[in-house]
């Protein structure tokens, strides 16, 4: 059975910094592309990030550009998201997920799509003062 768990979340105050990590079992992350998402209450849930397996290539939401950064653990086989200069608004719960593929697909208008094929159950990042 494949899983993933996002984990490193938690209560933090805006401007600090979190770091993300999403580890796998059941599968190598390092052969797949992998995304980050993340759902605030009442929203619908969204992708910031992802990173391609291949050529390492990465994808940010606008929203988050500048403040995120993707990038793999290779040693762990985990990806990593570093979040700087955390805002109120990037409170919710991030989840990693995984496709059969080894790039990130981006869509319409350059959002991310939300056709992943495993979904960890995600870690809760509160940014509050």
């Amino acid at each position: 059975e494949v899983q993933l768990q996002a984990s490193g979340g938690g209560l933090v105050q805006p401007g600090c910094s979190v770091r993300l990590s999403c580890a796998a079992y059941g599968i190598t992350l390092d052969y797949y592309a992998v995304g980050w998402f993340r759902q605030a209450p009442g929203a619908e849930r969204e992708g910031v990030s992802c990173i391609n397996s291949r050529d390492g290539n990465t994808y940010y939401a606008d929203s988050v550009k500048g403040r995120f950064t993707i990038a793999r653990d290779n040693a762990k086989h985990t990806v990593l998201l570093q979040i700087n200069s955390l805002k109120p608004e990037d409170t919710g719960v991030y989840y990693c997920a995984t496709v059969h593929q080894s790039h990130c697909t981006v869509v319409g208008g350059r959002q991310l799509s939300l056709d992943m094929d495993y979904w960890g159950k995600g870690t809760q990042v509160t940014v509050s003062s």
